[in-house]
Parts: structure tokens; sequence; C-alpha cells
């Protein structure tokens, strides 16, 4: 592949690590390994990784507090790994700022695809765009130059896999997105199975923009379909 790059592993159990350690090197990147969150906190500040494999069941410092800490400062691609598969959560995995999860036991060949593709999106280049997108009636806009977003005039903190989301949905307001085509534009891959995410981030940037799922004005659910953004203000 291209050029490698410094992928920070954290989790506490060894036989894990090693087989994530294996795969990612045989796949040309550089991996460091870290058991503890404290210890990935360290080694992030002082050369920061080019993407983070967390694992949430972390003695010490949980990794969800260290997904939280990392996104203060940077947008560095975060794939959480856990034992727990419950909608809430994944839900809050994602609210701290993660992009991605896979679920114990996993494949160590699908962390590869996930891996290589969250990295492609990351270091792509981005294509021509509008640098400010008002739908709506204006209530919401999106400045894709400077990563932000208002709605009703009010800053939204969105993650980096929200604002990509909203920012898919605004561009063409109105047309329908099928989950595998969002899963594809936000993340970089398309994997049959994965809806969750998708759904998961939708609830949450609903939950952050006021919008209500039993009674949208904003993100509409196309039932069997997808999701497309509302053409009119309401």
């Amino acid at each position: 592949m291209g050029t490698a790059r410094r992928i920070l592993v954290v989790e506490d159990e060894a036989r894990i690590a090693e087989v994530v350690q294996h795969y990612l090197e045989r796949d040309g990147h550089q991996v460091v390994w870290r058991a503890t969150g404290e210890d990935a906190l360290e080694d992030a500040a002082r050369r920061p990784p080019d993407l983070v494999v967390l694992d949430l069941g972390l003695p010490g410092i949980s990794g969800e507090d260290v997904c939280r800490r990392l996104r203060e400062g940077s947008d560095v691609p975060i794939i959480m790994l856990t034992a727990r598969d419950s909608e809430q959560d994944l839900l809050r995995g994602l609210e701290v700022g993660a992009d991605d999860y896979l679920t114990k036991p996993f494949s160590p060949r699908e962390l590869t695809a996930r891996v290589r593709a969250l990295l492609r999106r990351a270091h792509a280049e981005a294509a021509p765009q509008a640098d400010v997108l008002e739908r709506v009636g204006g209530r919401l806009v999106v400045d894709s130059a400077r990563r932000r977003v208002t709605v009703d005039d009010s800053l939204v903190e969105l993650t980096e896999s929200e604002f990509r989301l909203l920012q898919t949905l605004a561009r063409f307001p109105g047309r329908v997105y099928s989950r595998f085509e969002l899963i594809e534009k936000v993340q970089g891959y398309e994997f049959e199975g994965y809806e969750r995410t998708i759904d998961a981030h939708v609830k949450n940037l609903r939950h952050k923009l006021g919008d209500d799922a039993r009674d949208p004005w904003l993100i509409e659910t196309v039932y069997g379909r997808g999701y497309r953004l509302a053409e009119d203000a309401r």
C-alpha cells in the first residue's frame, strides 16, 4: 500500500492486541500498542497517531474517557472495540467521538479493511464543494470550509462523522440516501450488516440539532429506504 500510517492500538488483552498488531503491520502500518488509557493518552500527546483502535473496556481511564479526551484536540479516526452490543453502548461510544465500532469477537481482516477505509477517508483530498450550505429556510447552515454548523443561529458541536453525515444530506435536500450509501460517504466503505452505525449517528445528530424523530423538521426517515434532509422549512 502507500505511505505507512502510525496506528495506536489501545487494548488491555495482550492476545487481542498481538493479533491486531500482526494484521495491521502486515498491511504496511506502523503499530504502537498501549495497554492502558493513561499510557495511550501520553503517547498520543507525544506523537499524534493517524488512527486509533480503542477498546472501551480498559482498566483505569475508560475507553470512553480516552476517546473524549482525544477528541478535545484531534479529529483522528477512532475505531471502538467493545464486548458490549447494546444500542445504548453503541450510541454512547459514537457520541463521545468514535467513528466506527466492532463487537468482540471480530474478524481481524474486517478490522484491517475498516482501518484502510477510514485512513483513505481521512487523508483523501476534499472534493470541490460549496463552502456554505443554507437549508430549510436558512434554519440550518453548514459551513464546510470552517467545519461549523448552526441551527437557528446557534452553534452546534458535532463529531467528524456527524458533520460528514449532515454535510452529505445537506448537499441535496429531498434526495433519499440508503444506509449503505451513507456508510460509504461517511466512513469510506460499504459493509452490509452495519446499518446500526448510521442509525446511531443519525440518532445522535438529531439530538444535537433539536430534531424529533417522531415529528422531524430536518432529517426525515424514509422507511425501507433510508434518510433525507427536509426540503422546506416548518
